[in-house]
């Protein structure tokens, strides 16, 4: 099997993070934060520890203002709920993911107002034309950093600035950079970060979590038990319990913990070289595939390890099963649950199919990927 689905989930894992999940299940097994055993403590600090590296990952000054959640798409509905209130305007593009627009047009329903800011048609945006959407009543501006369908990398930068000067909350959708590209909370003047554990930072799926700037007030979607201040039936408005009802995936965290810290002793900068070599490898050598048509920039430094494809006259879909059952290459086709983004760059009709290379991914495996595309083309 050739894996080119990292954007969908990165696999394999680190070796790390398969015994670091394995090791808790085994030799800890605890409930965090239930009780003061000794066994419970040391599943709390795997808890503790995983927070400070993510907090050092992102430059954040307060680990306890991340909370872990289900997964990103569970962040994201945190933030974006928590904060809009009828009357309230939100900016967003038009490449987002479902994982943003099915919940913002959710809030429309409820008297939320919604920008999508038009993206061109390789992916990429005009921050200017994010400054020209602010309204009065603009409480967010909510952004991906980067597609899951051409890999675009956005301006968090520039639209981060534009933000700030204008005292609106700025929220970001790291799903497809955390742990690939460099991501500061107060360089790029994040309010609100979400991030996913199973892509980028290496880790097992059902983790993932949201780190909200000192300040803002954020209501919970869920209230329970914390392990904290439990004679009382308020929910505990200090964070991360705030946020944190139920018990933790503390084995997957553990494995979280894993990937985040196999990112560290790699280096974000390695990562990031051996995908661009391995993307400028795969769109030179698909460039010579008759019939094909890429979407997205088309350049390394200016998205992440995805590009969408379509061949002339085929359907995405058969391509896909055709390099999954003749040539054991694992893709992806179809929607890739952003039809805003399909929409934008003109295959909202039929779709694109998708390579996402990774960390583990080897120039032999692209060339192998490169031969076999061009074979189904010439058929």
């Amino acid at each position: 099997m050739i894996y080119m689905d990292n954007a969908a989930t990165t696999y394999p894992k680190p070796d790390s993070v398969y015994q670091a999940v394995d090791y808790f299940n085994r030799f800890l097994g605890a409930n965090p934060g239930r009780g003061s055993n000794q066994q419970t403590l040391k599943a709390g600090s795997v808890l503790l520890e995983a927070r400070e590296k993510l907090a050092s990952l992102f430059n954040i000054g307060e680990s306890s203002r991340i909370a872990f959640t289900l997964n990103i798409t569970d962040a994201l509905n945190i933030g974006l709920k928590g904060i809009l209130r009828p009357g309230d305007h939100i900016i967003t593009t038009s490449m987002e993911h479902n994982a943003v627009a099915r919940p913002v047009f959710s809030l429309t329903k409820q008297g939320v107002e919604w920008t999508a800011v038009n993206c061109h048609p390789d992916g990429t945006l005009d921050p200017e034309d994010i400054g020209k959407a602010v309204k009065p009543n603009t409480k967010m501006i909510c952004m991906l950093h980067a597609s899951n369908l051409t890999g675009t990398i956005m301006p968090i930068a520039e639209v981060g600035k534009i933000a700030r000067e204008h005292g609106i909350i700025f929220m970001i959708d790291t799903a497809q950079t955390a742990g690939v590209l460099p991501i500061d909370v107060e360089a790029h003047n994040i309010d609100i970060l979400t991030f996913t554990g199973h892509k980028g930072l290496l880790g097992p799926q059902g983790t993932g979590g949201i780190y909200v700037r000192p300040g803002i007030d954020i209501k919970p979607l869920r209230e329970g038990g914390t392990g904290s201040l439990s004679e009382y039936l308020e929910q505990p408005e200090v964070m991360p319990d705030l946020l944190e009802s139920g018990t933790p995936n503390t084995p997957g965290i553990a494995g979280l913990l894993a990937g985040v810290q196999f990112i560290m002793d790699t280096g974000l900068d390695n990562i990031r070289k051996h995908e661009q070599k391995l993307m400028d490898m795969l769109i030179t050598g698909l460039k010579e595939v008759p019939g094909i048509e890429m979407y997205g920039p088309l350049d390394v430094e200016k998205q992440t390890a995805v590009l969408a494809f379509n061949i002339e006259d085929m359907d995405c879909g058969d391509v896909a099963l055709s390099l999954d059952y003749e040539y054991g290459i694992i893709t992806r086709s179809g929607m890739h649950c952003a039809p805003l983004a399909h929409k934008t760059i003109g295959t909202l009709e039929k779709g694109a199919c998708r390579l996402s290379p990774g960390y583990f991914t080897t120039e032999e495996e692209i060339e192998k990927v490169i031969k076999a595309i061009y074979e189904i083309a010439k058929r």
